[in-house]
C-alpha cells in the first residue's frame, strides 16, 4: 500500500505487459523475411508491363495516406491516454468539451478532403488504364469457361484463312472491338483443360504467348459464368462476364513466364482455373503462331454467350 492508502501494484505488471507487447511487435515486424527492396512495393509483385507502375504508385500512395492517418490517430490516442489520465491524488471530473463547432467542422471536413483526394487519383489512373487505342498491335480474345481458358489469337497468320470480323465463332464480340481486328485475320487458337501444364515450368494451365514491347488488347468473353482474368505481375485484372464483353490493354516489357489465375469464385473447381503467360520477343511470338498452324489449331473457338440488346454496341472508351 502507498502512503496515501492507494495500491500501486497493478500499474507495474501492466507496464511490463505493455513492454512485452511492444517487444513482440518489433520482433514480428523485423522477422518477416522482407528486405528493403521488397518494402516499397508493399506486397505487390514486380511490375512487368508499362502500365503496372501506375497501379503500384496508386497502391503505395494509398498506403502512405493510410499510414499518415493512422499515425495521427495513434498520436491523439496516446496523447489523451498519457496526458489526460486520472490523477493519482485528485478525483475531480476534468473539464468537459461539448458543442465545439471548430472541432466538429474539423473532423467532418478532413475526412471529406482525404476521400476526395483518393477519389481523384483513383479516377485519374482508372481512366488512363482503361483507355483503348484505336488500333492495338495485338488482339487476343480470352475465353473463360469451367474449368480452364481458351485464347483466340486474332492475327493474319500464314496458313490460316478466314475473317475474324465475320467469323460466327466471334459473334459474341461487339462491333466496336471487331473494327480493330486485322483484315482477313484467319487466326489461331489454343485451349487448355485443368490438367494442362506448361512444358518449360511444369506450372498448371494453358500458356498464353505475348510479344514484348507490343500493345496487347485482351477482349474477355465467357461461355458460362462470371470469371476473372488476372495475370499477377501485370497488377491488372478484369471480370469475364457472360453476355457482356470487357477489354483492357497492356504493353509487356519483360520477358519471362508468369502466373495467371481466375480471381472470381466461379464454382467447385475454381482453384484449378490457372494459366501461364509467356512473354517473348516479337519474332518468337510470330513463330509460335506458325507452330499453332502446323498443329492444325487454325480459326477460332466459340467466344461465348452473345451480347445482345442496346448494350452490344454502346459507346466505348476507344480513342
Amino acid at each position: 500500500m502507498s502512503p496515501n492508502g492507494s495500491d500501486r501494484s497493478p500499474r507495474r505488471p501492466m507496464r511490463r505487459k505493455l513492454l512485452q507487447a511492444l517487444t513482440a511487435g518489433l520482433v514480428l515486424a523485423t522477422a518477416t523475411g522482407c528486405t528493403w527492396e521488397d518494402f516499397p512495393r508493399l506486397g505487390m509483385p514486380t511490375p512487368t508491363t508499362e502500365e503496372a507502375p501506375r497501379i503500384l504508385s496508386l497502391w503505395q500512395g494509398s498506403w502512405a495516406a493510410a499510414l499518415a492517418v493512422g499515425v495521427l490517430v495513434w498520436g491523439l490516442i496516446l496523447w489523451s491516454a498519457f496526458f489526460h489520465r486520472r490523477s493519482r491524488t485528485k478525483v475531480e471530473v476534468p473539464p468537459q468539451t461539448r458543442y465545439n463547432m471548430p472541432i466538429e467542422a474539423l473532423y467532418t471536413v478532413v475526412p471529406l478532403i482525404i476521400v476526395s483526394v483518393l477519389f481523384y487519383f483513383t479516377a485519374r489512373d482508372e481512366s488512363e488504364l482503361m483507355r483503348l487505342e484505336k488500333q492495338p498491335d495485338v488482339t487476343i480474345n480470352v475465353v473463360g469457361f469451367q474449368w480452364s481458358w481458351c485464347f483466340n489469337y486474332i492475327e493474319n497468320v500464314d496458313g490460316s484463312t478466314g475473317d475474324a470480323k465475320k467469323s460466327k465463332e466471334l459473334d459474341a464480340i461487339p462491333n466496336r472491338y471487331k473494327d480493330a481486328f486485322p483484315a482477313d485475320a484467319g487466326g489461331v487458337y489454343d485451349c487448355g483443360v485443368p490438367g494442362t501444364r506448361n512444358p518449360q515450368t511444369n506450372n498448371p494451365g494453358p500458356t498464353l504467348w505475348l510479344p514484348e514491347g507490343k500493345r496487347v488488347r485482351f477482349v474477355l468473353t465467357s461461355r458460362d459464368v462470371i470469371h476473372s482474368f488476372w495475370v499477377v505481375p501485370f497488377l491488372m485484372k478484369q471480370d469475364v462476364i457472360p453476355g457482356h464483353t470487357n477489354a483492357f490493354e497492356v504493353t509487356p516489357n519483360k520477358e519471362g513466364t508468369f502466373l495467371g489465375k481466375c480471381a472470381e469464385l466461379c464454382g467447385v473447381d475454381h482453384s484449378r482455373m490457372l494459366f501461364n503467360v509467356k512473354v517473348v520477343s516479337p519474332e518468337r511470338y510470330e513463330q509460335h503462331l506458325k507452330d499453332l498452324v502446323k498443329k492444325g489449331q487454325t480459326g477460332y473457338v466459340p467466344a461465348g454467350i452473345p451480347q445482345s440488346g442496346p448494350s452490344k454496341n454502346r459507346e466505348s472508351n476507344i480513342l
